[in-house]
């Protein structure tokens, strides 16, 4: 099912998806207006995906939710940054293996550690099948190398998703208070799923992606932030879903 879900997730995606409707205007060229109206549905998603304007439109109902988390923490201290994403490679210190979502995290959960006192630090994500190293491990030696005691900090080398993230969180603190690390535009849904799963959570956003641009620039960037926001949007949808044909059942 985990992989199910991210085959069918990616027809969703942009590039994919604009793929698909040039190779099906070209299946149907034989109806010309079947296969203009794809041409032109495919350039269109194209230009607004790609702007500015078209992706902030996107992101902002996620992104908007929750503001930057600065607030004291109490006794207790505990901070989970989830998983995005590294490039093994041994030649490299662990912070520079690390995703550009995966860093911004992880310097965000390293800041949140100085708003208590005696802070532990939960780092998860599983190898994705593709490193021999798990991602957890590999956050852990880059919370190491920010100056994060290694004793302080709780690894899930295991958890492929953030469903798995919030049952592994569930069965190491129980009910213990803790602020989750996430991108702001990732956090409506990691609040959903930790919640769902009556953890004790406040949210700590990071990884804005939304910027100011002139409204005539379209690059890879806006497209690529845009994805960021379909995919949550899949994935809200996902849950939801899944929570109420699990609601049924019961």
């Amino acid at each position: 099912m985990f992989w199910v879900k991210k085959i069918i997730s990616q027809l969703f995606m942009p590039v994919p998806l604009l793929l698909l409707l040039i190779v099906l205007a070209y299946l149907v060229m034989r109806n010309r207006r079947s296969s203009k109206a794809l041409l032109v549905l495919a350039a269109t998603l194209l230009v607004i995906l790609s702007s500015g304007w078209g992706s902030n439109w996107l992101l902002a109902p996620l992104e908007d939710q929750y503001s930057v988390n600065s607030q004291p923490i109490g006794k207790g201290c505990l901070v989970m940054v989830l998983g995005s994403g590294h490039d093994e490679n041994a030649n490299l210190p662990a912070v520079q293996q690390l995703s550009n979502t995966a860093l911004a995290r992880l310097t965000e959960g390293v800041r949140q550690l100085s708003l208590g006192q005696d802070c532990k630090l939960v780092v998860s994500g599983w190898s994705g099948g593709l490193s021999t190293r798990s991602h957890a491990d590999v956050m852990f030696d880059a919370a190491v190398e920010l100056g994060v005691a290694s004793q302080s900090i709780i690894k899930f080398p295991l958890a492929k998703d953030t469903i798995e993230e919030a049952q592994f969180m569930k069965w190491e603190v129980g009910d213990a208070p803790f602020r989750l690390v996430t991108s702001a535009s990732h956090m409506p849904r990691a609040m959903a799923i930790f919640t769902d799963a009556q953890l004790n959570v406040s949210a700590a956003p990071t990884d804005f992606a939304q910027r100011e641009t002139y409204w005539w620039r379209f690059d890879a960037q806006n497209l690529l932030n845009s994805q960021r926001a379909i995919h949550e949007y899949m994935g809200l949808l996902w849950f939801k879903l899944k929570h109420e044909k699990e609601g049924a059942r019961s």
